[in-house]
């Protein structure tokens, strides 16, 4: 199976028909990481078929936790080379994505593939979370965190900047668990918990869906 069949096919397991023109924009994608991954460390995967399972993939796979509708607001945590952030504007281009991250040079990247792509509606902060303003607050729909600090950290940072009844949805490998009390603490309820396997691998994944109470 090249890459391509096997991130159609994979897509198709996770409940998703990608178009012919999102499947180039993917591989796109991947071609500037390739590039750029020389240049500055954005990933220490780089086999291809690797590449598309365990950062496309395992990036669409959020999309098992929420339905994409126009406008949206999502807000992604530490985007380092843009996972998950980039394959769900590409998946579902009627959102609005912020992407989050500290180190210059992987903004840099990141602005590269948005002109690129190109993609539109997507906003880059060369800033650590707690440097963003007050006037983030309580504005995003959806908090996204793929690789960014233990569960409770990344709770505490994100859930401020969701609306009331907003999600926050992190990616995780499925031995991690969070304590009741760091829950109340921060003021969200566990919605759901999603368990699998990504295809066409044996890679172990849960997502954790939490709910905005306060």
């Amino acid at each position: 199976m090249t890459p391509r069949e096997l991130l159609i096919a994979g897509s198709q397991e996770l409940g998703l028909v990608l178009s012919i023109e999102q499947v180039n924009s993917f591989f796109a994608y991947l071609s500037e990481l390739k590039k750029w991954n020389k240049k500055i460390n954005l990933t220490a995967i780089t086999e291809e078929r690797d590449t598309v399972i365990k950062h496309l993939l395992d990036s669409l796979s959020y999309l098992k936790a929420f339905t994409p509708a126009p406008g949206l607001k999502l807000l992604d945590m530490g985007s380092g080379a843009g996972f998950p952030a980039i394959p769900l504007k590409i998946a579902a281009p009627d959102i609005f994505i912020t992407m989050v991250e500290s180190v210059k040079k992987k903004t840099s990247f990141l602005r590269h593939v948005v002109r690129t792509l190109p993609l539109e509606a997507v906003e880059i902060i060369d800033k650590r979370m707690e440097e963003l303003p007050d006037s983030s607050h309580s504005s995003f729909d959806i908090v996204t965190a793929r690789a960014f600090a233990e569960m409770p950290a990344a709770l505490g940072h994100g859930v401020q900047f969701l609306k009331p009844g907003g999600l926050m949805i992190l990616s995780r490998g499925p031995e991690e668990t969070i304590a009741e009390q760091e829950l109340i603490k921060t003021g969200v309820k566990v919605d759901q918990r999603l368990e699998f396997t990504l295809p066409y691998s044996d890679y172990k994944r849960a997502i954790w869906v939490f709910k905005k109470t306060g």
